[in-house]
C-alpha cells in the first residue's frame, strides 16, 4: 500500500545547510533516502522550496484568486514528502519515525487513494 509521508516543520528551526551542523543533517537525509531505496519502499518524493515561494490558488464565483504563501497561517509548513510503498500503516509509521526532522517537526502519514482502472 502506498503512503505519503508529509514533512512539516517551522522553517525557522531548519539548520543552515552551509554549516557543518547543516551538512551533517543533510547527510542524514541522504542516508534515510538510501535506506528507503535499499528496502524497496521508496516510490518517490521531493523537497519543496521555502514557503515564501508558494502561491495559493482559489476559484470563487468563477474568479481566480491567487495569494502569496500557503493557505494556512501556521508556523509549521510542508517542506517535502516521501511516497512509500509498504505493507501497512505500522510499517509506514516506522519509516516516519526515522525521518531526520522528527525531533523538531512532524510527519503526517496518509494513505494514497488508489483507483481501479476501467
Amino acid at each position: 500500500m502506498k503512503y505519503a509521508l508529509l514533512l512539516y516543520a517551522d522553517e525557522a528551526t531548519n539548520p543552515d545547510y552551509t554549516t557543518a551542523e547543516g551538512a551533517a543533517e543533510m547527510q542524514q537525509w541522504f542516508e534515510y533516502s538510501q535506506e528507503l531505496m535499499a528496502a524497496g519502499a521508496m516510490a518517490g518524493g521531493e523537497a519543496l522550496q521555502d514557503v515564501e515561494t508558494a502561491t495559493t490558488v482559489r476559484v470563487r464565483d468563477g474568479k481566480t484568486i491567487t495569494a502569496d504563501g500557503p493557505f494556512a497561517e501556521t508556523k509549521e509548513t510542508i517542506g517535502g514528502f516521501y511516497l512509500i510503498d509498504v505493507e501497512n500503516l505500522d510499517e509506514a509509521i516506522k519509516w516516519a519515525e526515522k525521518i531526520p526532522l522528527i525531533g523538531r517537526g512532524s510527519v503526517e502519514v496518509r494513505p494514497v487513494m488508489e483507483f481501479e482502472e476501467e
